[in-house]
């Protein structure tokens, strides 16, 4: 188990999408308002592993064209998610007349990120081979990947505060989107 959470602590803490979503949210509405797209990125991220290794998402992987459609509809999503991103006016940490990506949008990001799909079949390859149970698994992992995401929020806090300005906040805004920009569509690649 040991192994597995070493696993799920890197795969959790290293940018990527989904980081990068969370600093940046956390950065121009707050660390609280970050927790739910911490949650539902944790909560998805643990629900692919275990339907992963209960058989559904093998199943679901090996259909024509899922892949693909997943990789498009995620490269979208998150070029959308970049532009609003980066388009957005000088931010506020007391905003709260936007709509934000929450509980509901972080999970379903993570439904059709294929890293998330690529790392949820490696867990189960990997680790239910060594005796593991999937539920055990899919725990752990959510376990292991909420404090890493929520150091993510944390730092895009601490950010919003070292800043000070509006104008910086949304410099750090723009830069974000770049990066998350950049993931999105270095998926096709790695």
């Amino acid at each position: 188990m040991l192994a597995f959470v070493l696993f799920a602590f890197v795969a959790s803490i290293t940018p990527g999408p989904t980081n990068i979503l969370i600093l940046s949210n956390s950065a121009r509405y707050g660390l609280l308002a970050a927790l739910p797209i911490v949650l539902g990125a944790c909560g998805a991220a643990a629900l692919l592993v275990f339907l992963v290794g209960t058989g559904v998402g093998r199943t679901l992987m090996t259909l024509p064209g899922v892949h693909v459609a997943m990789t498009t509809l995620g490269i979208v999503w998150l070029s959308w998610l970049a532009w609003k991103i980066y388009s957005s006016p000088a931010p506020s940490l007391h905003t709260t007349d936007e709509r934000r990506l929450g509980l509901v949008g972080a999970a379903a990001l993570q439904l059709v990120n294929p890293k998330t799909w690529m790392m949820a079949l490696a867990v189960v390859s990997v680790f239910s081979a060594q005796g593991l149970e999937v539920r055990w698994l899919a725990l752990a992992m959510f376990l292991v990947s909420l404090p890493c995401l929520t150091s993510w929020a944390v730092l895009g806090a601490g950010s919003a505060k070292l800043l000070r300005s509006p104008r910086a906040l949304q410099w750090l805004n723009r830069a974000l989107a770049v990066l998350l920009l950049a993931s999105a569509w270095l998926s096709l690649i790695v």
